[in-house]
């Protein structure tokens, strides 16, 4: 038995303003589909994104990752269709099929839609309309409309694999959703509470309460980590991973990477798992001489199993010499393509100590960084 889920992200999406399609449009450090598929993908082992076939850009992006992806087609209708279609032999016993412009859909809601699944062939959520409703015509009320038992729909919409599949196969076309489809199909759908922060984002305001939503939401934290390195021997330097020409080295267990190992610390501070030194002990002799990107990778890899994303890194480096400036590009692009995070959002500068303590006296570098993450 497998439970599966359908974004639908295909459409065009220019109400919303803009020059491009509103799924990929940034919202709170993201874009809109990345919130939509990371919470989507927390609750359902099997998704599939259905992309317009012409949107090669996004077709490259996704065709390494986990989601099965699906061509959409000329209606919504179609594209929800290729999207079941592409679930045929996944043995997929329930299917939720989503708004991809709906990235603030909580994990209560996904639940609370694949439980009514049990006991239901259909399942949505649904919030009762309160206001009162008008017709209107020129700009003008021309009369009113009972309100008594109507919904505002939402989704994700769930069914019964088979019984979706072939609602759809048998529907003429036209359908505003996916329960009407259902419906014609004789399927009884239950109704879920809604949820009134489930937002779709339609028009160019909406963008300003997603991210109110998605930020009050949000898990932040932010870590500090700090290291000091005395010179000796040597002929080079190890900087956030590039090499540098130097005329003495620096000390240490492993490369003595001052840079990285604050940066590392500052990750490991923010998940409130301790310092390099208790996952890697220098006791054990397996790290001596060690490169410190197996520390940062770490690092970056254990934020991930906690659920939370590094969204930015700053280091300072502190000496006299050598110069940082002419390789901080390179040290930013190192640190970027170890953690998994856009070269944007990596910081590396230096500063001096005015002369003064050890870095002053050129017996060593120190380094201090900050590394902020996130759980959506």
């Amino acid at each position: 038995m497998t439970t599966a889920a359908i974004i639908v992200a295909a459409g065009r999406g220019l109400r919303a303003g803009a020059d491009q399609p509103k799924q990929w449009r940034p919202l709170a450090g993201r874009r809109v589909a990345d919130w939509t598929i990371a919470r989507i993908q927390a609750q359902v082992p099997l998704v599939v994104l259905v992309l317009a076939p012409d949107d090669a850009e996004a077709w490259a992006e996704f065709g390494g990752s986990t989601l099965v992806l699906a061509p959409g087609g000329a209606t919504r209708a179609e594209s929800v269709r290729n999207g079941l279609g592409a679930l045929a032999g996944h043995e997929v016993t329930k299917v939720l099929i989503h708004d991809v412009a709906r990235p603030c859909v909580s994990a209560n809601l996904i639940a609370d839609v694949l439980a009514a699944l049990d006991t239901h062939a259909a399942a949505a959520p649904g919030l009762p309309v309160t206001d009162a409703l008008w017709t209107g015509n020129d700009e003008r009320v021309t009369g009113t409309r009972d309100r008594s038992g109507l919904f505002a729909a939402q989704t994700p919409q769930g069914f019964h694999y088979d019984a979706i599949v072939a609602a759809h196969a048998t529907h003429p076309g036209g359908a505003a959703d996916d329960v009407e489809v259902a419906r014609a199909a004789g399927l009884d759908v239950a109704i879920v509470p809604g949820d009134a922060d489930n937002l779709k984002i339609t028009r160019p305001e909406d963008f300003a309460r997603a991210e109110r939503i998605l930020r009050a939401e949000m898990d932040v934290r932010l870590g500090n980590g700090y290291d000091v390195h005395r010179f000796g021997p040597g002929d080079h330097v190890v900087l956030c991973g590039v090499e540098i020409p130097h005329e003495r080295g620096l000390q240490g267990h492993s490369d003595a990477d001052v840079g990285m190992h604050a940066v590392t610390d500052a990750i490991y501070g923010a998940l409130a798992q301790g310092d390099i030194g208790q996952h890697f002990p220098p006791s054990d002799p397996q790290w001596k001489g060690a490169a410190s990107e197996i520390f940062l990778r770490h690092a970056a890899e254990l934020a991930g199993q906690m659920g939370y994303r590094v969204t930015n890194i700053d280091c300072t480096l502190v000496c006299e010499y050598p110069k940082i400036g002419p390789h901080a590009a390179d040290m930013r692009k190192k640190l970027s393509d170890i953690i998994g995070l856009e070269v944007e959002r990596v910081s590396v500068k230096a500063t001096t100590s005015e002369r003064l303590g050890f870095t002053g006296r050129k017996e060593g570098i120190a380094s201090v960084a900050t590394a902020c993450l996130v759980k959506p």
